[in-house]
């Protein structure tokens, strides 16, 4: 392999490594926050010993979440230089400006008040101590917002020119403003409610299962999780079909690549499955309903939506002759479904857990063994989180900026394909090693801890 797949492919895995933290971060930082909220309005003395546990409890998954956010994210930062020279040349004054930003601003409010809250108990006042949390929980998803206005112009520029073969800024506000951000960022956002809520009722359920002298504390703890995971999985759905919509105009190759429609369609179909040919343009093979992505794009069983071979020749009109199809509408296609029946299969079990804690409440202890086997499930967030994370990023393909650079065109020129083996190996080695060295923390730390009234 040459050193552009070789660049992709550590890009890739290292950003995969990364967005298993990121989505815990954004959502259990909340709900952290939140629990510190019901700690300090609770009544009985009691109560408010094992509600500060409790607190803590979850603040220490999440401070092991947000230490390897951490470290898996600052060497993303030094890939542009390393491996990405040429897109650093051309894109520095864009793509610069929302990442000083985001460490200016999001990541000194993250590190100054984390430490406040992770030293400042019995320190503090009450609720001056909330406040941080709440301020950490307002850093992270600021956070998320600056790299995602980064993000949003690689997929739709806006607010610039192109002065002496680079693009320079010429509007702020536009590309903080831009369309794109809104649906990414809100996808994002209920994505990280989504996942952190659902670790919160894995984590509980299990707790209730196998810890009697917790457990009356966590049966409280998976009721209000329940309510903020389902909050989460609503408005993923609500934004992704908002985002898929807006697709249809901002981004339409990317949007009939992941449905692999190869010619347009009006109504059009949805495949459920399909035996993707990309060599041919074609599928061989496919079960469709009809009418269905019709709906998707225009709420409504009728409506034309563009397919892939007469994007290809749209876009050789515009920008010249080339191949402008993502090289694995296969893998997007497939990508897009495992997020899809992730988020379908997390909002059942939502909806049945929901109904189990709220209504059989007097018959869970004659069901403790189901609850037992809660954390198999665990994996179904993080599924939907890569899933959905490829497809966004493989369907600009092959532009890195669309419309303004091709990938091919943005790898570091004296870059080696050995030198990149080297960082690849390692990086992959060392970031398995820490994401095993998290969760055994985590586990051990969540076994061990016991949620009861006394000091």
């Amino acid at each position: 392999m040459d050193a552009l797949i070789l660049s992709r492919l550590q890009f890739a895995i290292t950003t995969l490594y990364h967005f298993l933290f990121v989505p815990v971060t954004l959502g259990l930082s909340i709900f952290v926050a939140l629990l510190e909220t019901w700690y300090i309005f609770s009544g009985s003395y009691e109560e408010r010993v094992r509600l500060k546990k409790l607190v803590k409890f979850f603040g220490t998954i999440f401070l092991i979440n947000f230490a390897m956010g951490v470290v898996t994210g600052i060497v993303q930062e030094f890939h542009f230089g390393m491996n990405w020279s040429e897109y650093a040349r051309f894109m520095g004054d864009i793509f610069g400006a929302p990442l000083a930003l985001e460490a200016l601003s999001a990541f000194f409010i993250e590190s100054t008040f984390i430490g406040l809250w992770i030293f400042g108990w019995d320190k503090l006042n009450e609720k001056l101590h909330c406040l941080c949390i709440w301020l950490v929980a307002f850093g992270s998803n600021l956070s998320a917002f600056w790299i995602l206005v980064a993000n949003s112009f690689m997929q739709h520029p806006v607010g610039y020119a192109i002065e002496d073969g680079r693009a320079v800024m010429t509007d702020f506000v536009e590309l903080v403003t831009n369309p794109y951000v809104v649906g990414e960022y809100s996808h994002a956002l209920f994505a990280g409610i989504t996942t952190g809520g659902f670790l919160v009722i894995v984590v509980s359920a299990w707790k209730i299962a196998s810890d009697e002298a917790s457990r009356d504390m966590f049966i409280k703890t998976i009721r209000r999780a329940v309510l903020y995971t389902l909050v989460g999985v609503l408005g993923v759905m609500g934004s992704g079909h908002m985002h898929a919509q807006y697709l249809a105009e901002a981004n339409p190759m990317k949007l009939a690549s992941f449905e692999a429609l190869w010619e347009t369609e009006n109504p059009a179909p949805f495949a459920v499955i399909a035996d993707i040919n990309q060599e041919a343009r074609r599928n061989d093979s496919e079960i469709l309903i009809p009418g269905m992505f019709s709906f998707m794009v225009h709420n409504s069983f009728n409506g034309e939506v563009k397919g892939i071979n007469d994007l290809q020749r749209e876009a050789v009109e515009k920008y010249g002759s080339g191949y402008y199809i993502p090289n694995d509408v296969r893998g997007m296609f497939w990508s897009f479904r495992a997020m899809v029946g992730s988020g379908g299969a997390l909002l059942l079990i939502v909806l049945v857990t929901g109904g189990f804690v709220f209504f059989c409440r007097n018959k869970i202890r004659d069901h403790l063994c189901c609850l037992k086997f809660m954390p198999l499930l665990l994996p179904l967030p993080f599924i939907a989180n890569s899933a959905g994370w490829y497809i966004a990023e493989a369907g600009r393909q092959p532009w890195i900026v669309v419309g303004l650079q091709k990938t091919a065109l943005a790898v570091s020129p004296n870059l080696s394909a050995g030198e990149v083996w080297i960082t690849l190996i390692g990086f992959t080695a060392i970031y398995l090693f820490l994401a095993v060295w998290a969760v055994f923390a985590a586990v051990m730390f969540i076994r061990r801890t016991r949620i009861t009234a006394e000091e």
